[in-house]
């Protein structure tokens, strides 16, 4: 691959930094009382697009736990709620590893579909987390990928040009339309594959 000039490298935070899965919620919850967590899970996905819509920034933390409540039938309080279904999260420390090594030629950037009680009560208090020049989080600027104002907001701080940011993610659908937009992405699928891109593009 033909090398190019990058000044910005923009990571997906789930899946690529940090990875979570919903089963250690489903286990606690399951604990509370049997079938719980499946319960809720199932609830969930029903309702997606409620989560989406907390994402944006449309549903209060308050109003996203009351209307979660009712799909475990209130059996924990709201602040237990927000610690079980937060809690769900692991450093992906290989790719952690590669952030202050870019750190020394690149500005990072994180961009996340994520919410203000995932943030709060799972990942804000990462240390790796400071190895970022800046934090565009779908929830803060009323918008999710692939929508292009979440993108664009990365622009505004960057003052880059389109071809000048490389994105990383492990959902295809969200790096094809970075590539859209005119960044040159990766989409993620473990640590020996990123690294591989990033020395075919001449990053290291």
């Amino acid at each position: 691959m033909p090398s190019q000039k990058y000044s910005v490298i923009v990571f997906d935070l789930g899946n690529v930094l940090i990875n979570f899965d919903y089963n250690i919620a489903v286990s606690k919850f399951n604990k509370i009382e049997p079938g719980l967590g499946q319960q809720f899970i199932a609830y969930h996905k029903n309702n997606y697009h409620i989560h989406r819509e907390f994402e944006k920034g449309n549903i209060s933390e308050a109003e996203f736990i009351d209307f979660a409540l009712k799909g475990i039938n209130h059996k924990v309080k709201p602040d237990t709620f927000a610690k079980i279904y937060s809690d769900i999260f692991t450093p992906n420390n290989d790719i952690i590893s590669l952030l202050p090594i870019l750190k020394e030629k690149y500005k990072l950037v994180l961009l996340s579909n994520t919410d203000p009680l995932h943030k709060k009560y799972g990942w804000e208090n990462y240390d790796f987390l400071s190895y970022f020049n800046h934090k565009v989080l779908s929830f803060e600027v009323g918008s999710v990928k692939p929508e292009v104002k979440i993108y664009k907001t990365v622009e505004e701080f960057s003052k880059a040009k389109p071809e000048e940011h490389l994105y990383i993610d492990d959902i295809a659908e969200y790096t094809e339309a970075a590539k859209k937009f005119g960044w040159d992405a990766i989409q993620f699928l473990n640590f020996n594959q990123l690294c591989a891109e990033f020395e075919g593009r001449g990053i290291f």
